[in-house]
């Protein structure tokens, strides 16, 4: 029996839907929508499609966005300077960076000039703080959005085996921690694991984020496991996730398609997240704008 499909584009419609509705209130109760700002430095066109469909969703859901295009050569004190404008601007509740940027910049020095509270794509190291110390914070939105993909589709994580594949800073850590807080007993493993496809099939939960063209086969998956794929790999044959889906689906209990599957959820949990740093931010207004 064929594993059942877990629908990304429905979950992700609920949760702009749920967004919305949060941002009128806000706005009736503040008198202005949650602000965010999003800076693209070069002209990437996978960067360029991306901010574009943030601007249109963050807009559809009540919220005011900005787009900030510099070209290829800024400085990093060039970004820090619009980075600290940016942060001490009351009207912006979060920003991102987007992500390749040019080689003379460097991606952690970025992430730490956000303030931890404008940083909506949680990649700053005080959420990754809080998210180790179980603390209320930003949560990365892919890892946020698996976790209610997880959750829509009842999969029991308390006391579940979760194998999350993959260790970036992005997806796999910040999952593993996610899925540690909901109690389960979790491993992260990598393409350099012993024994990989053996540890694979010891999970109740699967979450494959390694960035490689189904790596993940069908006899690696336990029967009825719960399989999130994260992968979006662009092949000669289209899109395709990390895990081989027409092996997979003859074998797991629950499984994401890509597309389709987990893509939708990350600008859905972006959002999401600007929503709830225009809530803390009205209700501590002594934030340090550092």
């Amino acid at each position: 029996m064929s594993a059942r499909i877990i629908d990304g584009r429905a979950a992700a419609a609920a949760v702009r839907a749920e967004v919305a509705d949060g941002v009128a209130a806000f706005t009736a109760v503040h008198g202005r929508a949650p602000g965010l700002v999003g800076i693209q430095v070069g002209d990437d066109p996978a960067s360029e499609i991306y901010q574009a469909n943030k601007a249109r969703q963050a807009e559809e859901c009540g919220m005011h966005s900005r787009r900030i295009t510099l070209p290829a050569d800024t400085t990093q004190a060039q970004l820090d300077d619009i980075i600290d404008d940016l942060n001490a601007d009351d009207d912006v509740d979060g920003m991102l960076v987007q992500l390749p940027v040019p080689d003379q910049l460097s991606e952690p020095l970025i992430a730490a000039r956000i303030h931890p509270d404008k940083d909506v794509d949680g990649f700053g190291p005080g959420n990754m703080g809080r998210l180790m110390r179980g603390e209320p914070g930003n949560v990365p939105c892919t890892p946020a959005g698996v976790m209610r993909l997880l959750d829509d589709a009842g999969v029991a994580l308390e006391g579940a085996r979760a194998v999350v594949v993959g260790r970036s800073l992005i997806v796999g850590k910040p999952q593993a921690m996610l899925l540690l807080d909901r109690h389960c007993t979790v491993t992260i493993a990598h393409s350099r694991t012993r024994d990989l496809p053996g540890l694979c099939r010891t999970a109740d939960v699967l979450v494959a984020a390694v960035g490689r063209p189904e790596m993940i086969r069908g006899d690696w998956i336990a029967p009825g496991a719960a399989v999130i794929d994260v992968g979006i790999n662009r092949t000669d044959d289209g899109l395709r996730g990390d895990v081989a889906f027409d092996e997979a689906v003859e074998v797991a209990g629950c499984i994401t398609p890509v597309p389709g599957g987990v893509g939708p959820m990350t600008i859905a949990y972006l959002l999401a997240n600007t929503l709830l740093a225009a809530r803390r931010r009205t209700a501590d207004r002594s934030l340090d704008k550092g």
